[in-house]
């Protein structure tokens, strides 16, 4: 009797202690005393008006750790996990290390292998939770986060973290602040497709995006073509082909163009495809590699006129960003239909437009190819055209190019006269030096460095002439000078 009154007379005291100085190792002491004494579910009652006192607010890791530690010791293991498990998901990161920690040892002790990799991932989702806190802006943060509740959670779950990723839009309208987050919207929009299994939903996803980018500053056309894949997979071609008509109204760019054409393309939708082309090429007229894709369509539909037409249009812009590579795909269309006059033509009106020694050589290229008996004859003038044409080239390197293509030309077709006349059209190789000088316009010096003297050069120029007969002069005066020192050499040995 007396040691029950004792015992009750400390339960008060230690109530009394709880409610006077209401701190967390209090609460725990008041605990621990019950279950000392076997009152279990007394001590399970003041630890859950210990919960319910604190609150949320004023959560504390020790508190819960205690609590699970009771429960567990009661044997009550899923109680231990609920208790674990609504603490991780309310205190923050850095002040659980303690509860993590023991959930931990728990899991390791009693769970199985699920329940280990539950609190892995709930360690984790803390972790990320913190980061995108810290800075909603952090993309990389929010791809990590959502990899990780794609792998583990369930589709409500997912799409709320996705909608909470979304919402952090870029503060500043520059593409380079957008290239991350619009990645968030395409990976969002292939989950509800692939994972989810929802195309409603994905077509409010692109939809939404579409709307939120702003197409006047800048725009993705990955976005648009994604959207427009998508409406194809679901077999709403008209969809698909108002996403992609919009997107050009909007914001035209190549990508957008070049899409919306290859779609056309596989549906052998030609007269679409001719009206996208026409409307490419006003929005970029100097794109030749536009202008060819164009003309190789007419080509394989069997529109030669047509393809020739596209040529002549394409080669007459004002500017090109590319017209080698034009007049080339011209010059290699007109080979294939084996109008060979044409050709010629083209080779011509190409050399007013430029002298390049490339040009040249595969003007006489062509002229051997042709296949004609006087293919060679043509060959050779279009060589000795373009030698007289080049002597007034400063690039020595090109005409010395030229002559050593002549001269490969020669060798396999010509005679031993016609070889011979190349070789002496063939420049003699000479080391000069030249002054260098600085930035601020000082001497720097001096390099050494090849020139080329090709003999018509030196024919025509007196200078050159007299420099030769200089240095002929100068040679002949030290073999002079060395036959008369040699007799005397010869006496002073004789009289050693």
């Amino acid at each position: 009797m007396e040691f029950e009154m004792e015992n009750c007379c400390h339960f008060l005291n230690i109530s009394i202690l709880v409610i006077v100085h209401p701190d967390v190792k209090n609460w725990i002491k008041y605990a621990r005393f019950e279950e000392k004494h076997s009152y279990f579910a007394h001590g399970r009652k003041v630890y859950e008006r210990a919960v319910e006192f604190f609150g949320e607010e004023h959560m504390n890791e020790h508190l819960f750790v205690a609590f699970a530690k009771f429960e567990e010791n009661q044997k009550e293991f899923e109680r231990v996990r609920v208790i674990y498990k609504y603490a991780l998901d309310r205190i923050p990161k850095q002040e659980a290390q303690e509860l993590f920690k023991n959930y931990t040892v728990f899991e390791k002790k009693y769970g199985d292998r699920r329940g280990i990799e539950d609190i892995i991932v709930s360690k984790r989702r803390f972790q990320y939770e913190e980061e995108v806190k810290a800075n909603p802006h952090n993309y990389d943060a929010w791809f990590d986060y959502l990899r990780l509740v794609e792998s583990d959670a369930d589709p409500d779950t997912v799409r709320e973290v996705y909608e909470r990723a979304i919402a952090n839009v870029p503060p500043i309208q520059e593409k380079r602040h957008w290239k991350r987050y619009i990645y968030l919207w395409i990976n969002y929009a292939l989950y509800e497709e692939l994972e989810a299994k929802d195309p409603e939903r994905t077509r409010q996803v692109y939809q939404a995006c579409v709307e939120l980018i702003p197409h006047k500053k800048f725009t993705f056309a990955k976005m648009w073509l994604l959207y427009a894949q998508f409406e194809i997979r679901q077999k709403n071609l008209p969809f698909a082909r108002r996403a992609l008509g919009t997107s050009i109204g909007k914001c035209p760019k190549n990508k957008l163009f070049k899409g919306y054409i290859e779609l056309e393309l596989q549906l052998r939708e030609f007269d679409r495809c001719r009206k996208l082309y026409e409307k490419f090429l006003e929005f970029t007229p100097e794109n030749c590699t536009s202008w060819i894709k164009f003309a190789e369509l007419e080509t394989i539909l069997g529109d030669t006129d047509r393809a020739r037409a596209i040529y002549e249009l394409a080669i007459g812009q004002p500017r090109l960003d590319m017209p080698e590579v034009l007049w080339k795909s011209y010059i290699d269309f007109e080979i294939e239909q084996e109008e060979y006059e044409k050709t010629r033509n083209l080779y011509r009106r190409l050399l007013q437009r430029t002298q390049h020694v490339k040009v040249w050589i595969s003007f006489a290229q062509f002229e051997l190819s042709a296949g004609k008996e006087e293919s060679l004859i043509r060959c050779r003038q279009v060589y000795e055209e373009a030698n007289k044409t080049m002597r007034n080239c400063e690039e020595k390197e090109e005409r010395l190019m030229l002559l050593e293509s002549w001269r490969n030309f020669e060798e396999e077709f010509g005679t031993d006269c016609n070889r011979e006349r190349v070789d002496k059209l063939m420049p003699d190789k000479v080391k000069k030096r030249r002054k260098l000088k600085a930035e601020d316009g000082s001497d720097a010096g001096w390099e050494e460095y090849y020139d080329y003297i090709f003999p018509e050069d030196a024919a025509n120029q007196p200078n050159l002439k007299l420099l030769a007969m200089a240095k002929l002069w100068k040679k002949q005066q030290q073999e002079n000078e060395a036959e008369e020192m040699a007799p005397d050499n010869d006496i002073d040995e004789s009289e050693s």
